[in-house]
């Protein structure tokens, strides 16, 4: 049996809000914004380099949770200083990396609606030494 995670739907008060600060600020792909009924819309949005993606909107089931309900979804990267220092640059507050030992570093920011993220470096998946 196979099964991919290919979608987070993630709650927000403002759509357009939270699609811009995906889009500009995190540099995710807007590869879906549809309004497929009255009252209803669905934007999906994709890390670089992801299979996986979130989804925002309105009027669907999915999106029927508190905005900043969604907590600490995790984004892996190469290089948890260089991509820290490039999201500090376009705006985005990430907290100061946390060396968690075993060679896993974590850098934890918030969405405009307070839903979590953290940013993780896992060596053994890169290569380096730690």
């Amino acid at each position: 049996m196979d099964m991919k995670l290919e979608l987070v739907p993630i709650a927000v008060k403002d759509v357009d809000l939270a699609k811009e600060f995906y889009t500009e600020q995190m540099g995710f792909v807007a590869d879906v914004d549809v309004q497929p009924a009255p009252g209803k819309r669905v934007v999906q949005l994709t890390p670089p380099g992801s299979a996986c993606s979130i989804g925002i909107g309105t009027g669907l089931p999915a999106y029927d949770m508190p905005p900043g309900s969604t907590k600490g979804l995790h984004l892996v990267v190469e290089n948890i200083e260089s991509t820290r220092a490039e999201l500090i640059e376009r705006g985005v507050h990430v907290e100061e990396i946390q060396d968690v030992g075993g060679g896993v570093k974590y850098a934890a920011f918030a969405d405009p609606d307070d839903n979590t993220w953290t940013l993780q470096e896992m060596a053994w998946r890169t290569g380096k030494k730690f």
